[in-house]
């Protein structure tokens, strides 16, 4: 695990702390860092109608796209246990922020470290539209 990894485990750490999840009682923290070296975080925060319920990763990529942040290295996300991003997360992450490494750290400050396009592998991505609209045409 490279070095650079440990002010953005702190990173998440920090933003667990700040979840809101009354409901699950489930916290998240995510740091996405930047290729510039900039570190964003996110947390979960859950609504009582579940499905409106934003993700802590994909809370720290939407923050980096309004922040006019585009390239990135890795994101880390802490819970209780290892916690892999949901279908909705890989969907956003690799569109997004491409397959960089996606570093998952427990309670006990272990850590694994997995490339995004390993946890979706068969993605639907902007070469999928084109296709479409290639098909279109024709």
């Amino acid at each position: 695990m490279p070095k650079s990894y440990t002010k953005l485990i702190q990173a998440a750490i920090r933003a667990k702390k700040r979840a809101y999840a009354p409901y699950s009682n489930f916290r998240v923290g995510a740091a996405l860092l930047s290729k510039d070296g900039t570190i964003i975080t996110g947390c979960n925060v859950e609504n009582s109608s579940y499905s409106l319920t934003l993700c802590a990763e994909r809370t720290a990529i939407f923050k980096a796209y309004s922040a006019g942040k585009r390239a990135f290295a890795a994101i880390a996300v802490v819970s209780e246990d290892y916690t892999p991003p949901c279908g909705a997360c890989r969907q956003v992450l690799l569109e997004l922020a491409g397959d960089i490494d996606f570093v998952m750290i427990n309670a006990k400050k272990k850590v694994k470290v997995i490339r995004i396009k390993s946890l979706l592998p068969l993605a639907f991505t902007q070469d999928n539209l084109k296709r479409i609209k290639r098909t279109k045409k024709a």
